[in-house]
């Protein structure tokens, strides 16, 4: 007869009430999914305000009354879906029925409604991309969101900044370019013998731990091409 073992506690991970209902995190199996950890990063985000001050870099000119998906919420999901390794938008078909990120998005009624959504890879191309040719967004047809570039950019000196309590006393500035592969017929990319591959070359600029500039750049120019006009871009700090 086999020695009898005390049952460990059920162990229960409790998140933020979303409409009046619980979500908690066990371990009794059942419907599993493997992006749960996305719950608390949106409970992160909600707590920091990353993708809503980022949301409000953009101008939205589309109708409202016709609008199911925030800008807000765009960016939310695009962001999500990279962090949990989905970085091609062509996942999004798929992603939009994940009920993790739904619950992410605080998105609870369309875990009811079989017919509810979150956005797909279309809508949220629009949002990230933007044909040239397409000089006016509020009159386009397709492209009806607009982003404010200097205003995300100034979006990273101002987390980094809010950081702080205080001013430091000193700042060390880390200055790095990668190689970012491409494997199709990407504007802008080029052959990059140093990195032995078709790529963009952007250029990363931190300070410690956080990201103060991020910049896609093609892979045929000189490494520091930039770096110093975006140095001096920084605010001072007094």
């Amino acid at each position: 007869m086999s020695p009898s073992h005390p049952r460990t506690p059920r162990q229960v991970i409790n998140f933020s009430k979303q409409k009046g209902k619980e979500i908690i995190a066990n371990f009794d199996g059942g419907l599993i999914t493997s992006d749960a950890g996305i719950v608390w990063i949106a409970e992160l985000d909600k707590k920091l305000g990353i993708t809503e001050k980022f949301g409000n870099c953009f101008q939205d000119h589309r109708h409202q009354s016709y609008v199911d998906h925030s800008v807000h919420e765009l960016l939310a999901q695009r962001l999500y879906g990279i962090i949990l390794g989905y970085e091609d938008v062509n996942d999004h078909d798929k992603l939009r029925h994940n009920p993790a990120l739904k619950i992410a998005l605080e998105k609870l009624n369309e875990l009811e409604d079989k017919k509810g959504w979150l956005a797909g890879k279309s809508t949220i191309n629009r949002l990230e991309y933007c044909p040239e040719t397409i000089l006016d967004q509020k009159t386009s047809r397709y492209h009806k969101i607009e982003p404010n570039f200097e205003a995300i950019e100034k979006s990273f000196v101002e987390f980094f900044l809010e950081s702080y309590k205080k001013p430091p006393l000193s700042i060390i500035l880390d200055m790095d370019v990668t190689d970012d592969q491409v494997h199709g017929n990407q504007e802008g990319a080029f052959f990059n013998s140093y990195y032995h591959g078709v790529c963009y070359a952007p250029l990363y600029i931190f300070c410690g731990h956080h990201l103060l500039v991020a910049k896609l750049r093609s892979s045929n120019v000189d490494p520091a091409d930039g770096a110093l006009d975006e140095i001096n871009s920084f605010p001072k700090m007094n």
